[in-house]
């Protein structure tokens, strides 16, 4: 059973699909060890938001339907912001889909409640396991068990105006000064033109941590406590809300923008900087030229470390009934033809090893960044209550800064007890 519109308390997109999809007997020997029944409908809960998102994934139906004729998908989109709450009410009302969507720094949480299959004689004996490097399986693994197989990477990297920044005489930043001394150079706010478009509102949880980090302040220490150093911190917490509260170099929207907001500002001419991912380029290069209008760069690298991320989304299994088919499903993202028609669609980047090393991908100068950030990138953080600490705890103290109800010390010493409140 998928999450229901009245657990959920809201209603199904408009582009609810459902494919068909299965293999012959030979394919299902190869992909599928423990091979059982591949038929049936097989639900599947996943978190995407973007058209280029849902293009690729009706790519991936799609060939999947080719191979697996016997298998209906039917899928269903929860907001992110939606996402673990929905997951706990189906795993509390057993009310469980088969396949879910599973982010690392969620996997945690999710495996304490009991919400995630156990699959890792699965993946062991699958024939595309020794495609995978282990560290692609670090994000889904707990207590030497893994839950999830990679479906795509996420690679962090920055967007900006290369035309702004040739216009300007600017050299693109590299460190967080350059960073902020270009945001400023680039605004003009009677043109309507900001430096950095911050992402205040929902989903900007990751940057504060990612700031966090690269001011110098950890979150646990080796043995698992909470471990924020508060100056550190203070600091992080200062330049981030700066940017809008004292240097004014992003736009007014900033305490409330998500995802869409930065991402339109940044297509429409409003900002000259945005960070994100490589799954919006697709997105952004529909907007503006390539190379000419925009360029890709590593994320500018803070005072005491260089953060940035390179993390795996992953899908697994909610419930054993029918495990084979949904184990059909989840695999198949694994392999070469969903990955490449994934890539092409959203420019998320492949898990294989041997498809990154693609002439498609390594011949494009616009991926040349993410292939650099692949050499430095960090896993996100992962462990039980961070998920609900960033989200409901981090982000709201950090917002209340830019808003002029806290202090950057008063939003710090929150986010501190907040966080061994989490992890107690």
């Amino acid at each position: 059973m998928m999450f229901s519109k009245k657990a959920l308390g809201m209603s199904r997109r408009d582009f609810m699909k459902a494919a068909a999809v299965g293999s012959t007997g030979l394919a299902m020997a190869r992909f599928l060890p423990f091979a059982g029944a591949q038929e049936g409908t097989i639900d599947y809960v996943h978190h995407f938001t973007s058209e280029t998102e849902f293009l690729g994934m009706e790519r991936v139906i799609a060939l999947f339907q080719e191979q697996y004729p016997g298998i209906t998908i039917a899928q269903e989109n929860i907001p992110n912001a939606d996402f673990m709450a929905a997951f706990t009410r189906s795993v509390q009302a057993n009310s469980r889909p088969d396949t879910t969507m599973v982010a690392s720094e969620r996997l945690a949480d999710m495996v304490a409640m009991g919400g995630l299959v156990d699959l890792t004689e699965r993946v062991t004996n699958w024939e595309l396991y020794e495609f995978m490097p282990a560290n692609r399986w670090e994000g889904v693994t707990l207590d030497g068990k893994i839950y999830g197989v990679p479906a795509f990477t996420f690679v962090d990297w920055m967007y900006y105006r290369a035309d702004w920044f040739e216009e300007a005489g600017i050299e693109v930043p590299t460190t967080f000064e350059e960073f902020r001394e270009a945001a400023i150079a680039l605004t003009d706010p009677e043109q309507g033109r900001y430096g950095f478009g911050l992402r205040g509102g929902a989903g900007g949880q990751g940057f504060i941590t990612d700031v966090l980090q690269s001011f110098g302040s950890p979150l646990l220490d080796a043995d698992g406590n909470p471990a924020i150093d508060r100056d550190a911190a203070i600091e992080a917490i200062a330049f981030w809300s700066g940017l809008y509260t004292t240097d004014g170099v992003v736009p007014p929207s900033a305490p409330e923008d998500s995802y869409r907001q930065i991402m339109d500002g940044f297509k429409t001419g409003q900002t000259a900087m945005i960070w994100h991912h490589t799954g919006s380029l697709a997105e952004v290069s529909a907007a503006l030229e390539p190379g000419v209008e925009f360029g890709t760069a590593l994320k500018p690298a803070g005072p005491a470390e260089h953060v940035t991320r390179v993390s795996y989304l992953y899908n697994g299994l909610m419930s054993e009934e029918n495990a084979d088919a949904a184990w059909a499903w989840v695999s198949y993202w694994g392999e070469n033809e969903p990955a490449i028609a994934f890539l092409e669609e959203t420019g998320y980047f492949p898990v294989s090893e041997a498809i990154v090393n693609d002439e498609r991908i390594t011949g494009n100068p616009i991926y040349a960044a993410a292939l650099e950030a692949t050499e430095i990138g960090q896993l996100p953080p992962s462990f039980v209550g961070y998920s609900a600490w960033s989200s409901e705890v981090a982000l709201p103290a950090f917002q209340k800064v830019l808003v002029g109800e806290y202090t950057v010390e008063e939003a710090v010493d929150e986010m501190i007890v907040g966080l061994e409140d989490a992890v107690s």
